[in-house]
């Protein structure tokens, strides 16, 4: 396949303030070839290399900056449909585990483990929100090649829920029954406790988290909506955001010990081949023969068993536990714990699941609200923001695209807001956030087209709806699952603490920050959960509240942790604040003022929304926070500045 050539735009990094007009766009019409509506390519047709240049520029911007290398589709490109069809499947298959694992884990917390009817159509109406968030935030959230699936920060408030509650499998409703008195003769009301069967469990608990998602969601799209996101930055930067994320890693442990306790020798098994072709033959390219009509028959090399080395581990796993079914080696008594190794045990679920399956709002019945739930997820969703907002920043990186403005990223996070109220609806009991492992497959396949996550969505909505698809995946074994979730969690444990890239670690403030609120996250989770009767105000529900409150793991470190940053002195360069909102990026050292000339594959209309052109220069676009202020931005059309761009030539050349 034939590298795509790329046109590069100099952007200076000033352009973010409205007194700033250095950036100097060019429009399609300085490309040779045909585009497409979006600026993009057709059909994978290669733009050209254009390079921009001042008559008064003393160097080169090559040698202000080295780009980043160049990816093979942009973001605005559209490759094949073959390729694209290709591209698609490969990001829908790197995440289709995570989306298992967490929809397994919210079955759990509502004491629906055991039924083979919720737990299908709960990872059903998983997949199918994905697939819908997906193409939302591609098309009219930040517009840049993302997936959207289950959000792991929205577990551990129903972990500690699990935990702290151990009777919320045993609903007792009391009801009033009317009972005739033979002595007087009259009517007497007597209340009766009736222990509800185990569906109406399962539905009670779904609706507490529908209602308490929906609240949560709805603050979160008006953080975004607003545009509160940048005075939530302005507060919460890396040192509070690392105990915090890293104490949702550590306590999603007891989850992984719980599926891979099971059998461990098959759950390490799924663990080493997972790491073993993802890490230790990392660098290894897989020879691959493929055919096109230019060249004919050719062998390309791709590093095929990185790409889906979690995939390969759970088919392998899944396959020795069927052997060693086969062969008698597992106990047949339901309640031997390595029953749930068999794979034989679940063929009814795919036997009874229909082929089609649409998941519509109100599913398991109307909302119901929960303080000690909501309670969880709100902080949850503080969390989710500001991770999202990383994963924008990693993939305009990764994609050569300028830093996202603020009106794409609140668009964002009001996009995300939004879909996590239809998923309270829809009833999955989680809400849908960016993945930063989908980021890294672009770096490794340099493909970067939203023509792709379009796609992408289309086929995770095509999961959701095929029933079958999603009762043969509820069939995995449990110590498969445990395996993928040691690599899962000790891959987002790892991407938390690379955060710490951008604090002062020579700082004795930050690492007693830190490591205080670590500790102390641990700390108050450990006893509330071993002094049920510790709290106790006198109220039962308020007891009840504060206990799964305290009984989140990130919610004593987190907010120990952002009152510690905020009160003690320390400049923004050493809490990590400066690099974490980008303000001082490429700044020169010789002039604090000046911004070095950055070279980038995208303008920053590659973040404009999707809206008549007419329209973009309207004066209320400066009131409305998710779209861009025309006084602030300026907006490539028809391939001119909207300022002057002083002396500029172009060249065009080959990449």
């Amino acid at each position: 396949m034939k590298p795509a050539k790329h046109e590069i735009y100099v952007v200076n990094d000033a352009y973010h303030t409205a007194d700033s007009r250095d950036k100097l766009p060019v429009g399609p019409d300085a490309m040779d070839g045909k585009t497409d509506v979006d600026g993009g390519k057709l059909n994978g047709a290669s733009p050209n290399h254009v390079v921009i240049a001042h008559d008064d520029a003393g160097e080169s911007a090559e040698e202000h900056h080295q780009m980043s290398e160049s990816l093979i589709y942009k973001i605005r490109d559209n490759p094949p449909m073959h390729l694209t069809i290709l591209f698609a499947f490969q990001q829908a298959l790197l995440s289709l585990a995570n989306q298992l694992a967490l929809s397994l884990m919210v079955a759990q917390a509502v004491c629906g483990d055991n039924s083979a009817w919720f737990k299908t159509q709960l990872l059903s109406s998983t997949l199918f929100m994905d697939g819908i968030t997906t193409i939302c935030m591609v098309l009219f959230g930040v517009r840049l090649p993302l997936f959207q699936g289950a959000a792991f920060e929205y577990v551990v408030p129903l972990l500690a829920l699990q935990t702290l509650d151990p009777d919320r499998c045993n609903i007792v409703e009391v009801s009033g029954q009317s009972v005739m008195d033979e002595v007087t003769g009259q009517n007497t009301t007597v209340m009766v406790n009736t222990t509800l069967d185990t569906d109406q469990v399962i539905l009670r608990n779904t609706q507490s988290l529908m209602g308490s998602l929906m609240t949560a969601g709805l603050i979160h799209f008006l953080i975004g909506a607003t545009g509160l996101v940048g005075f939530l930055l302005r507060f919460v930067g890396p040192v509070t955001i690392v105990p915090t994320i890293l104490l949702i890693g550590l306590y999603m442990t007891r989850t992984a010990v719980n599926f891979i306790q099971v059998h461990w020798g098959i759950g390490i098994m799924t663990t080493a081949i997972s790491l073993l072709l993802s890490l230790y033959l990392g660098r290894f390219k897989l020879p691959i023969p493929v055919w096109t009509r230019k060249r004919g028959c050719h062998v390309i090399r791709y590093p095929l068993h990185q790409v889906f080395a979690l995939l390969i581990g759970i088919m392998i796993g899944w396959a020795v536990s069927g052997v060693l079914t086969a062969c008698g080696l597992f106990s047949d008594d339901p309640t031997n714990i390595q029953y749930r190794a068999r794979t034989d045990i679940n063929h009814d679920i795919v036997t009874n699941a229909s082929w089609f399956y649409f998941p519509y709002p109100g599913q398991f019945g109307l909302p119901s609200f929960n303080v000690s739930v909501f309670a969880g997820f709100l902080l949850a969703t503080l969390i989710s923001i500001l991770d999202s907002i990383g994963d924008y920043y990693a993939c305009a990186k990764t994609c050569n695209a300028p830093p996202p403005p603020s009106h794409a990223i609140n668009r964002g996070i009001a996009v995300e807001g939004l879909c996590t109220f239809i998923s309270g609806v829809v009833g999955c009991g989680h809400a849908t956030s960016t993945y930063g492992g989908n980021v890294g497959a672009i770096g490794i396949t340099k493909v970067g087209s939203r023509q792709v996550f379009l796609l992408t969505g289309i086929i995770y909505i095509a999961f959701g709806l095929i029933g079958k698809f999603s009762a043969v995946f509820i069939t995995i074994p449990y110590p498969v699952l445990g395996g993928a979730l040691v690599v899962m969690f000790g891959m987002f444990i790892g991407v938390v603490l690379s955060n710490l890239q951008y604090v002062s670690l020579t700082s004795t403030r930050n690492i007693a920050i830190i490591g205080t609120s670590i500790l102390f996250g641990l700390m108050v989770p450990y006893w509330v959960e071993h002094n049920p009767d510790g709290i106790n105000t006198g109220h039962s529900d308020t007891d009840r509240v504060l206990r799964v409150i305290l009984g989140n793991a990130n919610f004593a470190g987190a907010v120990l942790a952002c009152f510690l940053d905020n009160t003690i002195p320390a400049t923004k360069e050493e809490r990590g604040i400066t690099a974490w909102q980008n303000i001082v990026k490429n700044k020169s050292t010789d002039d604090p003022h000046q911004a070095r000339e950055e070279l980038y594959e995208e303008s920053i209309d590659v973040y404009e929304p999707l809206f008549p052109k007419a329209w973009r220069k309207h004066f209320i676009l400066k009131y409305i926070p998710f779209l861009p202020d025309p006084e602030e931005y300026n907006i490539v059309s028809d391939g001119a500045c909207s300022s002057p761009c002083k002396d500029t030539k172009l060249e065009t050349s080959p990449l």
